[in-house]
């Protein structure tokens, strides 16, 4: 029978013996080892690990079940997921289409193994390019009086899809903190990486203003602290000074979709672990 593919992910107190327990475990269960990333962090004092494995006559119930006396004895924080398990995503877009429209584009020819699930706007501009992939638009307005009543609608339907990551593909709404924490760690948001120089309105045309020479995007955690969680992907692009402001808008919104699909990518095959305010990525 042929081989079933498997990710391990985990982090804990960094001490001696966490890999011979791990390779130990997968030895002993008849799993093969086809990928090992770790580290471990001097600041935090914890360790991380990715292990990609191949198991034969088993499933991931009881792996999970066999694995626990492992992660208990470390105190682990750990999970394990079939490798070829798609993660169902949702994604919420404003006005602006870029990232939502190399998302839509990446997922359907393969490049992004995700399963988009649902994408929610604001606005219904985009109602008929989500159509054309076969994927539930839900329109759903936001105003300063039905805010709160918006974001539970988002939630109840990202329960109802069994959604595991919310992705921002400039969706142009400040979020609430009950609404970031229901989703801590399930939720990605990309910017410019201006901030904080150049807030509000046309970021670019300020930035060209000052004669900036470097435009960049930045894909990072939702957090209650605005545009200010852990940062997963930054993409930068060099500009010239002979470039005109709708210039560097293209090119920010070059950078912003490249930085948004890697960080996208990574979080759904299991690469991205927290390490407090930061990220440890096993690109």
């Amino acid at each position: 029978m042929p081989a079933d593919h498997y990710v391990l992910t985990l982090s804990c107190a960094d001490k001696q013996g966490i890999v011979h327990a791990v390779s130990s475990y997968l030895f002993m269960t008849g799993c093969n080892i086809e990928d090992s990333q770790q580290f471990g962090d001097h600041d935090t004092g914890l360790f991380f690990m990715r292990v990609a494995f191949s198991a034969e006559c088993s499933s991931v119930e009881k792996l999970r079940a066999s694995f626990a006396a492992v992660g208990d004895s470390f105190l682990m924080d750990w999970q394990i997921h079939r490798a070829d398990e798609r993660m169902r995503i949702m994604l919420m877009v404003s006005k602006f289409g870029h990232c939502l429209n190399d998302l839509l584009f990446r997922s359907r020819t393969g490049a992004l193994p995700v399963e988009i699930a649902a994408v929610v706007s604001n606005h219904p501009d985009f109602g008929d390019l989500v159509g054309t992939y076969d994927i539930p638009f839900h329109h759903i307005p936001v105003t300063k009086d039905t805010k709160g009543l918006a974001e539970q609608q988002v939630l109840d339907l990202v329960e109802a899809e069994q959604i595991e990551l919310v992705v921002l593909a400039r969706y142009m709404q400040v979020l609430s903190d009950n609404f970031c924490k229901q989703l801590s760690g399930r939720i990605i948001n990309i910017h410019h990486s201006f901030l904080p120089s150049f807030k509000g309105a046309k970021p670019y045309h300020q930035a060209h203003a000052r004669g900036v020479k470097l435009i960049g995007a930045t894909a990072h955690y939702v957090t209650a602290d605005l545009d200010e969680g852990p940062i997963i992907e930054q993409e930068v692009r060099r500009v010239s000074h002979a470039v005109t402001p709708e210039q560097l808008v293209a090119v920010g919104r070059d950078v912003e979709c490249q930085a948004l699909a890697r960080a996208v990518h990574w979080h759904s095959t299991r690469r991205v672990l927290p390490n407090g305010r930061r990220t440890v990525v096993f690109a």
